[in-house]
Parts: C-alpha cells; structure tokens; sequence
C-alpha cells in the first residue's frame, strides 16, 4: 500500500497507476453534489489546492452545552455515487484539488481533468463505513452548514485513510474501460 501525506503534490501523483492501493494521511475535505455547485458558484470556502476530496456524506452527532461551541462527533463516514458530481467535477479540479475519492466511477469529462490537473479518482469499498470512520481522528471544521449535514463540507483529520485504490489515473488509464 502506497501511504500519501496532505498536501498531494504533482510528485505524489506521478508515481500513481490506476490499480494501485493507497492510504491518506492529514486532511481530507468532504464534498457532494450541493458543495461542489456552491463551490463553482461561490468560490471554495477553504484551500483546495492539493486537496483530497471525498464524495461522502458522513453521519455526524452534535454535541452542545450551554458555554461551547457544537462538537461534532464522526459516527460513519463512507463513500457516495461519484458519478452525481459528473457536472461539477472538472471545474473543482481545475481549481487544484489533486484525489477525488469516492464509488462507482466517473465519465470521460473527469477523466480529462485528471490528466489536464495531473490528478486521480480513487475508490473507496462501499458499506465500509464503519471501517473508514476509524481512520478519522478527528473534525478540524466544518463549512456551509447550512446545506444540511450530509451535504456540508467536513474537514477531517486522517490517519492512513483507505485502503482506496486508483481507478482513474492521471495518464488517461481507467479501471472502467
């Protein structure tokens, strides 16, 4: 297994083929449908360049007391349809991010970005989120909370998050074809 750190950089990526399996440690930023269009149309609320993101809607608990802020606690985090974000997928890897994780696959107009950014889409197994949970330290944050749990970006702090394998790699080569 391939073991990556945060921030992923171009050198991170070229040694990566569609079949490989990797690990991702530091943080991994979730993202679905709502986020990546309000990303586009709004700009990124938080640095993307070098980013992982995961297409995940996590199940979170919120804790509050009377004098702090929430706390927000991971009870399951796994992956979502990648193929919901075809129409937005692109345009946020044209804005840096570098590992897009998710299920299930991604079209052409994807596959193009990842060569174009020198990027890749990795899946994660569903029905592991249990698992995956476990390699999650911890919530550094959370942005546009108001598009629901689920659909809110969650910034995640990672410890050898995976096993993920690449199937979309950034030379055009694709586990689908």
């Amino acid at each position: 297994m391939i073991e990556l750190k945060t921030p992923i950089t171009d050198e991170d990526i070229d040694k990566l083929k569609a079949g490989d399996v990797i690990a991702i440690s530091g943080q991994i930023l979730t993202a679905r449908d709502q986020a990546h269009k309000r990303i586009l149309e709004q700009g990124a609320p938080c640095d993307i360049e070098g980013a992982v993101l995961f297409h995940a809607g996590p199940i979170i608990q919120e804790e509050r007391s009377d004098s702090d802020e929430p706390k927000y606690n991971m009870v399951a985090v796994g992956p979502t349809t990648s193929m919901r974000m075809n129409p937005y997928q692109a345009d946020v890897l044209d804005m840096g991010a570098k590992i897009v994780i998710g299920k299930g696959g991604m079209d052409d107009s994807v596959r193009e970005a990842l060569k174009r950014n020198n990027a890749v889409y990795v899946v994660a197994t569903g029905g592991c989120a249990a698992l995956y949970v476990d390699k999650v330290n911890g919530i550094k944050g959370v942005n546009w909370l108001d598009l629901g749990m689920p659909e809110a970006i969650w910034d995640l702090d990672v410890d050898s998050f995976g096993p993920l394998i690449v199937a979309m790699d950034s030379h055009g080569n694709s586990l689908y074809d």
